[in-house]
């Protein structure tokens, strides 16, 4: 019997001393919510229109593509709306080959062929396709924004979708302490474009008129007209001038393997990036049969540089613009982390000062104290002496709940604090259940020790009926829930599995201490 429990002290020593060294320090080891250190809650939308039109004019694009591989020149693409454009060179003899070889064998699934006349066919996206486009815009859009906040190095951030269907995303960042540059990171669309610069037309031009004014006063479908921002020394800009570009993309930052800040010929600070092997052959290619001519490095709608070829690239560049070092860091981070799939709204934004975390953090521990003392009171004057065993066991429990939360990573919020008061309850209630039942046993004219034995017997069914279906209600509130929902289900959850252990095991262990090489004692004091 005693080596038996021996064997107990020693499992229960182990446990106990591992969660506190796990704990300690706790200012070092528990990770805050947002409520409790600060940081920023944000509501972000995503125009999953910009999506749509993206996708589609690929779709268009492949099309043609398609057609001039078969041997089909000179068909051009017409915008009507975000899901309806118009194949435009078409004649009655490349119908046949348009319908088999390309819109049976790519598009049929995904698109409608609305009307035919003459050479033009009009196409447009099927509806269900489209709300599909919008909804993976959306998926796209949180998984983007949860890699730059992870490279950024935010611990513990809460990044999820305001609802089913939705186009919202709610972003909580607990610490940061430059709430401008995450929310530039994060609205950073960061689409970055390769694009030939007009054949006739190398030249930059002083404004958007005399751009247009050189193509003849109408900008032809197969070029557009792109700024470049010219940046003095301090990185503040002073001019703008225009650049006539190719419609058609040599390659996008799809085609990029990897990203980094790097130093230019000049130690100015660059980006250096590497194409992946598609995206290295399309660049080669084109690099290749345009050795002379100007390429403009496109972001997001500008220029930022537009650099002479001087010969076939294929696996690596740099991207130039008048960066400082910090604005080379955070685009090489976002281009590794991929371009967002449409642009960013902010809805709402909130910024929780690190006072209000600390001033909600010292009444979650003064309500912990007052409740805890309150609770000492009542169990030693209910139980005597016996209420000392609950005493011990609370205290451990609350040493298991915050060690667990320090080894698993967890995030402490203020309703986290009030799932832990929630669990120092439940384990009082547990022991007062025990104790009850050793009281009735001992009226009944029981042995203390043969009391002891049958109140934890008989105890303890219920109290795993009422653990069991308060974690299962919290996995529900995990599952289910967002942001501090889930601190509460997180605390409330391991504060019930240190509760069993320390009312059923550690309890019963005190009591057999106690009872330890004494053959019968007579009197329990409770």
């Amino acid at each position: 019997m005693e080596r038996t429990l021996l064997v107990r002290g020693i499992i229960i020593l182990i446990v106990v001393v591992g969660f506190a060294i796990a704990v300690y320090p706790p200012g070092e080891t528990i990770n805050l919510g947002l409520d409790l250190q600060g940081g920023m809650h944000l509501v972000l939308r995503v125009n999953t229109d910009d999506a749509l039109r993206t996708e589609t004019e690929f779709d268009v694009d492949r099309m043609v593509e398609e057609l001039a591989d078969l041997g089909i020149e000179g068909v051009r693409s017409e915008r009507l709306t975000d899901t309806r454009y118009a194949l435009v060179g078409l004649s009655s003899d490349d119908y046949p080959t348009f319908d088999k070889e390309v819109w049976d064998r790519f598009f049929s699934q995904t698109w409608d062929i609305a009307s035919r006349s003459g050479d033009r066919v009009e196409v447009t996206l099927e509806s269900g396709q489209a709300s599909q486009l919008r909804d993976q815009a959306v998926t796209q859009a949180l998984e983007t924004i949860r890699n730059r906040v992870d490279e950024f190095g935010v611990a513990e951030p809460v990044i999820v979708r305001e609802g089913l269907g939705s186009e919202r995303i709610v972003v909580q960042l607990p610490g940061v302490d430059d709430p401008e540059r995450v929310k530039d990171l994060i609205k950073n669309t960061a689409f970055l474009e390769f694009r030939l610069v007009a054949p006739a037309h190398q030249g930059s031009y002083p404004n958007r008129e005399s751009a247009v004014a050189a193509l003849g006063g109408v900008v032809p479908s197969e070029y557009e007209i792109f700024p470049e921002q010219i940046r003095n020394d301090v990185g503040q800009v002073t001019d703008e001038i225009w650049w006539i570009v190719e419609s058609k993309r040599v390659v996008t930052g799809r085609d990029l393997r990897n990203a980094s800040p790097s130093s230019g010929q000049f130690g100015e600070p660059v980006v250096s990036f590497t194409f992946n092997l598609e995206g290295g052959r399309k660049f080669g290619e084109a690099t290749g049969a345009n050795i002379g001519r100007k390429l403009a490095i496109v972001l997001d709608g500008k220029i930022r540089s537009a650099p002479n070829i001087n010969g076939r690239i294929t696996t690596d560049g740099i991207i130039q613009g008048d960066f400082n070092q910090q604005e080379v860091t955070d685009l090489a981070m976002v281009l590794r982390t991929g371009a967002l799939p449409a642009s960013i709204v902010y809805l709402e934004e909130r910024t929780v000062g690190p006072t209000l975390g600390q001033d909600s953090i010292e009444r979650g521990e003064l309500a912990g104290v007052i409740g805890g003392i309150f609770v000492i009171l009542a169990m030693l004057i209910v139980y005597r002496l016996t209420g000392v065993n609950a005493v011990v066991v609370l205290a451990l429990n609350i040493v298991l709940v915050f060690g667990a939360l320090a080894l698993f990573g967890a995030t402490l919020t203020l309703p986290g604090i009030a799932g832990i008061v929630l669990t120092v309850g439940m384990a009082v209630d547990a022991n007062v259940l025990i104790f009850e039942r050793i009281r009735e046993e001992l009226r009944a004219g029981r042995t203390v020790k043969a009391a002891i034995d049958t109140g934890f017997d008989k105890a303890l069914s219920s109290i795993l009926d009422a653990n069991f279906t308060t974690l299962i209600a919290a996995a529900f509130l995990f599952l289910f829930g967002t942001g501090p929902i889930r601190g509460f289900a997180v605390t409330l959850s391991v504060g019930i599995v240190a509760s069993l252990f320390t009312a059923v095991i550690v309890s019963r262990f005190l009591f057999d201490v106690q009872l330890a090489g004494k053959r019968r004692v007579e009197k329990l004091s409770i």
